[in-house]
């Protein structure tokens, strides 16, 4: 640095020096020297301006104020017991320690409006210790320990439930140990204070102790101190006129059996006694008697011959009784030392002559007897006639019927014969007949008869060719059905006509009724009232005959109604306009597609035009183009649509309208079933772009609007301008 730049910096510093001190005779601005972080203050003497560092900041107020550390000091001195200080620049705050809260319930404070930690109590806490556990409060903590019932499970008491991963579980002493000579009646649990109670087993009795068993609180069960002694019957009972069959035990379930001395017999229910287990005999029914079989049985059919004694070894004979013979087996019965007559197989059967004998072409006039002396007449049937022999059958005493010989001959001849017919069945007096395949029975009776003159009362059946009830079904102006019955003429049949419609493009459309109608004539025809654009099934019942013919028809699809708008002119090149839509859903409209009609010179628009997607796809500027196409669902009831917004519809293009041209927008209505389209067209809206005048005239209103008119006829729409004069 050369001699002329040191001499430059040096009459800087001096002006800066002058620039910061007080002009001769001018007293110096303490004020303005002060540190930012300092105060100025009044000297305490008064004689003049003072820099204090502001509170949280030590130096000399002006050169420097640096931050005051407070948490130097020890945080219990500045924050008071179990707290945490946490120095900030130009101050500090305080935490309490974990287990304590400050006393004005904030997460952090300064103890200069007297807060301070205090311990929290955490067994306020339900549930902190877990089931079973009992809290102690500590100061800054607790710990928990388990009450009576349960055990520390996972380390030992007392324990903190989040430090230790302890906790306290039920006493479980499981299930209560068998003892002897006992049987488990219940037991209310395997937990802490459960009791199991215990009865002596079958065969034993109860003699001391306590029969009940209790769950201890350190998981180990108390008693039962019961003590069974096995049951003892002692000897059994004896009984007059009987002895014993017993092998001198006594134990329960020991068995004694009685029998009755020689000479005697049981005519009580039982003879055998056990011991119970409450340590007795059962008493048996026994009852030991002298033995008498008293009189002999009666035999069925039988008499019998008996010296009228009853004691063992007496006997009776047995014989059959008169109009009954024997059919083998033994006739004697002896009385034994049971008491009881020993049973007879004799058997005896009466004497009965079977049915009577048949006879050919004859009846019979009997009561059904078959004893012996019965009798049985006979007489010829219809179409025959006695001729010669003895008409009496009787039954005899040797179980043979004698036998008649009646002759009876026939009167009629030869069986009938009647036209397209066979016999089902006949017995020379009586045929029945049927019709032959391909034919069926037309009135008449299907039985001729020989009568007592020896003629056929021929059978008045007629067979005629079978045909089907109803025939020749047509369907006639999607409207009337019509067909041909086959019946006899003067009867009246009742039909039921069953029609169900359903439409492919409405899936939950469903039309379905019932007429009934009630004719003698042969060729007949009911209207229906089918609906347009329905696929129909029709059943025609024939009550009488149970026949059902079935058939089917398309109903046409009509023109769509003209929709809904509201014809309005703009003059701006984005007009929106309104279609309002029927709630009528039996309607087939399809969609709707919007037209843009130049307006320039002499227009003709057919309705059932294709139309053109895209105004710039043809060469003459005037033709119509479809600018939007939408899907009739989209519609509702109303409908608002702006012309010329630039989006696509249904895949056409709503292109802008030109500013100064005159266009006509057209709204056609499109219905459209499988293969078949047709449709219905309406103005909707001008929009003026230049200074023509249109004239419309529709099949429902006009609305002059100048010199041009516009016509809508048969689908085909008229447009044709006129100069202004």
């Amino acid at each position: 640095m050369d001699k002329k730049d040191t001499t430059m910096i040096r009459v800087f510093l001096l002006c800066v020096l002058a620039g910061n001190m007080p002009a001769a005779g001018q007293p110096l601005d303490v004020c303005a020297t002060c540190h930012t972080n300092a105060t100025c203050d009044d000297k305490a003497d008064g004689s003049g301006k003072v820099c204090n560092c502001k509170y949280g900041f030590v130096g000399n107020g002006r050169t420097f104020c640096q931050d005051k550390d407070e948490c130097q000091i020890g945080a219990s001195k500045i924050c008071g017991q179990q707290t945490t200080c946490h120095n900030t620049y130009g101050s500090y705050y305080c935490t309490c320690l974990s287990g304590y809260s400050p006393s004005n319930n904030m997460a952090i404070f300064i103890p200069n409006d007297g807060t301070h930690c205090q311990d929290i109590d955490e067994c306020r806490i339900t549930g902190v210790c877990g089931d079973g556990g009992q809290c102690r409060n500590l100061d800054g903590s607790f710990d928990c320990s388990c009450r009576l019932g349960y055990q520390v499970f996972n380390g030992v008491e007392p324990f903190h439930p989040r430090r230790d991963e302890a906790s306290c579980r039920v006493v479980d002493c499981g299930q209560p140990a068998s003892v002897e000579d006992t049987v488990l009646l219940s037991v209310t649990g395997t937990t802490y204070d459960s009791v199991a109670v215990f009865a002596c087993d079958e065969g034993f009795t109860w003699k001391s102790g306590d029969n009940s068993s209790v769950c201890g609180a350190d998981g180990l069960w108390r008693g039962p101190t019961i003590v069974c002694e096995e049951v003892d019957c002692g000897s059994p009972p004896a009984f007059r006129d009987s002895h014993m069959l017993w092998n001198n035990s006594s134990r329960m379930g020991t068995e004694v059996f009685y029998k009755c001395n020689p000479g005697y017999h049981n005519v009580g229910e039982g003879n055998v006694s056990i011991c119970t287990a409450a340590g007795q005999w059962e008493t048996p029914s026994l009852l030991c008697q002298e033995t008498l079989c008293g009189s002999p049985p009666i035999v069925e059919s039988t008499k019998q011959v008996w010296n009228g004694y009853s004691t063992p070894g007496s006997t009776a004979l047995y014989f059959c009784k008169e109009g009954f013979y024997g059919n083998g087996g033994h006739n004697v019965s002896i009385c034994n030392e049971n008491g009881q007559w020993t049973p007879t197989t004799l058997s005896c059967k009466e004497i009965l002559c079977g049915d009577p004998p048949t006879l050919p072409h004859t009846g019979q006039v009997w009561n059904g007897s078959l004893t012996p002396g019965s009798t049985v007449t006979y007489y010829c049937k219809i179409g025959f006639f006695y001729n010669e022999g003895h008409n009496v059958s009787v039954c005899t005493i040797n179980g043979s019927w004698t036998k008649p010989n009646i002759a009876c001959k026939a009167k009629c001849g030869p069986v009938p014969f009647l036209a397209n017919s066979e016999v089902v069945w006949h017995n020379r007096s009586v045929v029945i007949h049927r019709c032959v395949d391909g034919y069926h029975s037309w009135r008449g009776s299907n039985m001729s008869v020989c009568d007592r003159s020896g003629e056929w009362q021929r059978a008045t059946l007629r067979c005629i060719e079978r045909k089907p009830p109803i025939t020749h079904i047509f369907v006639v102006k999607e409207k009337c059905v019509q067909w041909k019955a086959e019946k006899y003429k003067e009867d009246t049949e009742i039909y039921k006509v069953t029609y169900t419609g359903s439409r492919d493009f409405q899936k939950s459309f469903h039309d379905k009724r019932l007429q009934s109608l009630s004719s003698k004539a042969e060729q007949l025809e009911l209207c229906l009232n089918l609906l347009p654009v329905t696929n129909y099934s029709i059943s025609i019942t024939a009550v009488s005959a149970r026949f059902t013919a079935t058939t089917s028809t398309n109903t046409n699809l009509p023109v769509p109604p003209a929709p809904i708008v509201y014809y309005r002119e703009f003059e701006t090149p984005v007009p929106t306009l309104m279609l309002r839509r029927s709630v009528n859903t039996l309607d087939a409209i399809s969609l709707y597609q919007v037209f843009v009609l130049p307006v320039e010179g002499i227009l003709v628009f057919d309705c059932a035009s294709p139309g053109s997607p895209d105004p710039l796809s043809t060469s003459e500027s005037s033709a119509e183009y479809i600018t939007a196409q939408i899907n009739v669902r989209n519609v509702r009831t109303e409908m608002n649509f702006t012309v010329g917004d630039g989006l696509h519809y249904g895949g056409f293009y709503n292109a802008p309208l030109e500013n100064g041209r005159d266009y006509y927008v057209m709204l056609r209505a499109v219905s459209q079933w499988k293969t078949d389209l047709k449709s219905t067209c309406v103005l909707w809206a001008k929009v003026r772009g230049t200074s023509y005048v249109l004239k419309v005239s529709s099949l429902s209103a006009f609305v002059s609007v100048g010199l041009i008119a516009l016509v809508i006829l048969g689908g085909y729409c008229f447009i044709r301008f006129f100069k202004k004069t």
